[in-house]
């Protein structure tokens, strides 16, 4: 997904972060996630970032699971091979909301899997 390459690149260029598609690279993305939101930044100037964060996530979902993107009505989850559906763009949202995780998600989908 485009987000997501987007996201890999701002991320290493701007924040000097390299995210690699591993779950292990999750818990930077939800600590990067976390010091925004204790910084206090609004959520209008992140938005576009939470969207790419939460592709990335999706993403990372996708490579471990064989999963595929869905889209409908402007609207992007992730589909496992078992026929759940994950919302990873709105987990970023939650998870600068101070209520969710995504490298507790990949860990939820990927679990599944196995």
């Amino acid at each position: 997904m485009r987000w997501a390459a987007d996201a890999v690149a701002t991320m290493r260029e701007g924040a000097r972060l390299r995210l690699d598609y591993s779950a292990q690279s999750l818990w930077r993305v939800d600590r990067m996630i976390d010091d925004l939101r204790r910084e206090g930044t609004p959520y209008a100037a992140v938005d576009s970032v939470l969207r790419g964060l939460g592709a990335y996530a999706g993403e990372v979902i996708v490579r471990q699971t064989g999963a595929e993107w869905w889209a409908t009505g402007g609207d992007h989850w992730v589909r496992t091979p078992d026929g759940r559906l994950w919302d990873p763009i709105d987990e970023a949202r939650r998870c600068f909301a101070g209520d969710g995780s995504l490298r507790l998600l990949c860990r939820d989908a990927v679990s599944g899997m196995r």
